[in-house]
C-alpha cells in the first residue's frame, strides 16, 4: 500500500526527469508507417490514492494523422523510484476518438500502480510498470546501464537500456534507451514487427 507521505512533489530522477514545460519529440517508423510522438510535461496535477501526480501528455501521430492522445500520471517516492499511477488514453481514426482501451487508474477496478523507473537501476532488475488485468500489464527489465547510443539529438554515454514487454501481446518485445538529464531518447522493436523511434528534439523545462 502506497503512503502519500512517502512521495515528493517533483519527479527529478536523472533518467526520467519531468520538469514542468519539458518537451520531447520523437520520429520513426512502426511497421512501415511514419510515426511522430510529442510528449509534454503539463503544469497540471492529479490526485491518485492520495498522491499528487505529475500529468504528462503523450500525443502520437501516424502518417500525419492523430492516432492517440494520452495523459499519463507519474509520481516519485522519497527513495527515488518513479511510479506510474495510470493513464487516460484515447485512440483516434479520421479525427474521431474510437477507443479508450488501455486507460486505467490505480485504486479503481483493481488497478495497481507500477514503477516506470527504479531509483538505482541495475542490470537484471525486472519490474512491473502497470497492472490493470486484461488492459495494461507492461513489464520491463534492465539489460545495460553503461551503453552508448546515437540519435538525431546527439551521442549519449552511460545510457540505461531496458527490455519491455506486455504479457497481453507476447510476440512483441521492445528495447528502450534512457539518457541522464534527458530521459527516453529512443526505442526499437526486438520482435513482433519492425519499428524504431528516436529523439529529434528536446526542450528542458523548469
Amino acid at each position: 500500500m502506497l503512503e502519500p507521505a512517502d512521495f515528493v512533489d517533483v519527479v527529478d530522477h536523472p533518467y526520467f526527469p519531468l520538469a514542468v514545460g519539458s518537451r520531447w519529440v520523437y520520429e520513426g517508423e512502426d511497421d512501415g508507417e511514419v510515426e511522430r510522438v510529442e510528449v509534454v510535461v503539463t503544469g497540471r496535477r492529479r490526485e491518485i490514492l492520495g498522491i499528487s501526480a505529475t500529468v504528462v501528455r503523450d500525443t502520437v501521430y501516424v502518417d500525419g494523422e492523430l492516432a492517440e492522445d494520452t495523459f499519463d500520471w507519474f509520481a516519485q517516492d522519497r527513495d527515488g523510484n518513479v511510479w506510474y499511477l495510470g493513464e487516460d488514453t484515447r485512440e483516434f481514426e479520421n479525427g474521431v476518438a474510437v477507443s479508450a482501451a488501455g486507460a486505467w487508474e490505480a485504486g479503481i477496478d483493481g488497478a495497481k500502480p507500477g514503477i516506470v523507473m527504479l531509483a538505482e537501476p541495475a542490470s537484471g532488475d525486472a519490474y512491473r510498470q502497470e497492472l490493470y488485468e486484461g488492459e495494461a500489464e507492461d513489464m520491463a527489465r534492465v539489460v545495460d546501464v553503461a551503453a552508448e547510443r546515437t540519435v538525431p539529438t546527439g551521442t549519449y554515454q552511460d545510457v540505461l537500456v531496458t527490455e519491455d514487454w506486455n504479457p497481453l501481446d507476447p510476440d512483441v518485445f521492445e528495447e528502450k534507451w534512457y539518457a541522464a538529464g534527458v530521459g527516453l531518447i529512443g526505442e526499437r522493436k526486438l520482435t513482433g514487427g519492425k519499428g524504431r523511434v528516436e529523439l529529434i528534439e528536446f526542450t528542458a523545462g523548469g
